[in-house]
């Protein structure tokens, strides 16, 4: 049985249709990345998924004991609350020290547990974020926009862990990208979502898919730019051929949002 399957999930908000006739599947182990311009409802399905939000039409299923590790898009610390790492990632629940030092440990922040959240870098603070998710031995570990505001050599690094997680734990991984044409080398499929899934398939596949092509390449020139997770760090775009035909679905009302930039 798949951990998450939903077929024909429609989402709406208010009087709005965010999202309609949605099929997706998630196997363990499997790692599937989200691509889309903004408001296209990659959010959204995500909170559909883990069960925050109710499809108004469809079907959603979950494996029995399902174990979700969420990083959220964002997360605001008050700075004026003095919170340290280790008191953070006991919340809700009071967690064993050996493993709260365990999971900062796994992350690459060994020995931060004493400092203040409002100290952290933007990339230490979403390891930490992980790292609470992981706490939870999660079954799946999904994250909405996970580099958010990271530069490029933190960014890498951070798809780089979180193939090594998955390599370590088994636990499927889903995932949100915030840069439209940038997905995981080591993705096994990857959805291209515009409030329904245009395309969908292996990073190679998605990228030459005319329904890509069409939404993202006035941005990107046609190409799918993949983090090569080598030793150090490096990445690149891989052009993938000439520009394609036309879109099947009209995406006309999202041509100023793809925010399409070069890695």
């Amino acid at each position: 049985m798949s951990l998450i399957d939903a077929e024909g999930v429609t989402v709406r908000l208010g009087r709005m249709v965010v999202l309609r006739d949605v099929d997706f599947s998630i196997e363990r182990g499997e790692i599937v990345t989200v691509v889309g311009p903004n408001g296209s409802g990659k959010s959204t399905l995500i909170r559909c998924l883990i069960g925050a939000l109710r499809p108004a039409r469809g079907r959603l299923r979950r494996a029995p004991g399902l174990r979700i590790g969420y990083v959220p898009q964002r997360l605001e610390v008050d700075r004026t609350m003095p919170v340290t790492v280790a008191r953070f990632l006991d919340l809700p629940d009071r967690q064993p020290p050996a493993q709260v030092a365990a999971a900062l440990d796994r992350v690459g922040l060994e020995g931060i547990g004493t400092r203040d959240m409002a100290q952290l870098s933007g990339g230490q603070f979403q390891r930490v974020l992980l790292a609470r998710a992981i706490l939870r031995r999660p079954d799946i570990l999904v994250l909405d926009e996970p580099t958010q505001g990271l530069d490029q050599p933190g960014t890498a690094a951070f798809y780089q862990l979180i193939e090594t997680l998955r390599a370590e734990t088994g636990a499927a991984v889903l995932m949100v990208s915030h840069d439209l044409h940038v997905v995981m080398s080591a993705s096994d499929r990857v959805i291209c979502l515009n409030g329904h899934v245009c395309c969908e398939g292996t990073p190679t596949v998605v990228s030459e898919a005319p329904e890509y092509r069409a939404l993202f390449g006035p941005g990107t020139g046609g190409t799918l730019a993949l983090y090569r997770h080598e030793h150090d760090h490096s990445h690149g775009a891989a052009p993938q051929g000439e520009d394609a035909g036309d879109c099947r679905h009209d995406h006309s009302a999202d041509e100023h949002s793809t925010n399409g930039r070069a890695p």
